[in-house]
């Protein structure tokens, strides 16, 4: 949308720059901790100790976790959390806002949960486990690719704070429809849930996880979809025949 707030002064803009700048970075670490904690890369629990006792035991504490985390992405990305925000924040720095807390609920997420015992699979092949790990790196990858696809900067509240600080307009952006976008809907989440299940070894603990987000993603799906059919109506509505949700669809449907 364009710029609606009155013309900030020229220390104001800088500041919301480099809120703008900073929110982006938290942003990354959280995502970036969610990804290598699932690699095994760093403990689950850094923050509250895995293995320490938890209200109701480690599922309901971590699946209570999960659901805390989702309802905070789904409502603030709802356009009347929207509007509410920006009569206290300016405007170009909504975005940024999001991005910031996105990424500090992301990191208490994996610092605060518990573990829970259990292996539910285990791949013991070499070639197989390397597979799963070029799989669990490819979803990543792609749902990096699918945010570049669209508008990477300003998806992470980058787009908005540079225009602000240079106080130009911010012209909306275009319904588009390229590469991944063509074939599905929503490829950001295709790559979630690739990179959430594949994992050569999925422990309890991961898979509570996986559960919860897969919840998530759908559950935030069907708010997202029903914001787009209000913002773009019949041309979504088209769209929707033409792209998968998560799934690639190669041929339109109808």
């Amino acid at each position: 949308m364009d710029d609606t707030h009155a013309p900030a002064s020229a220390f104001a803009r800088i500041l919301v720059l480099l809120y703008g700048i900073g929110s982006y970075f938290v942003g990354v670490a959280g995502l970036a901790c969610i990804v290598v904690a699932l690699a095994g890369l760093i403990p689950y629990g850094f923050i509250s100790g895995a293995e320490a006792g938890a209200p109701g035991g480690p599922i309901v504490w971590d699946l209570a976790l999960v659901a805390l985390w989702g309802g905070i992405h789904t409502g603030m990305a709802r356009d009347g959390f929207k509007r509410v925000l920006t009569r206290v924040i300016p405007e170009p720095a909504e975005r940024p806002t999001y991005v910031l807390i996105a990424g500090v609920t992301s990191i208490l997420l994996v610092g605060c949960w518990q573990s829970v015992p259990g292996v539910v699979w285990s791949v013991h092949s070499e070639p197989g486990a390397l597979a799963l790990w070029a799989v669990f790196a490819f979803g990543w990858i792609y749902l990096l690719a699918a945010t570049f696809a669209i508008n990477h900067f300003d998806l992470f509240g980058l787009r908005q704070v540079y225009l602000h600080f240079r106080n130009q307009p911010r012209p909306p952006l275009q319904f588009v429809k390229r590469a991944m976008y063509r074939f599905t809907r929503h490829p950001i989440q295709t790559g979630v849930l690739i990179g959430i299940w594949a994992i050569p070894e999925m422990t309890a603990t991961h898979l509570v996880l996986s559960l919860g987000f897969t919840v998530y993603v759908f559950v935030g799906l069907w708010f997202e979809e029903r914001d787009l059919v209000e913002d773009f109506g019949e041309t979504y509505e088209r769209y929707r025949q033409e792209a998968g949700m998560v799934l690639p669809r190669l041929r339109a449907r109808g």
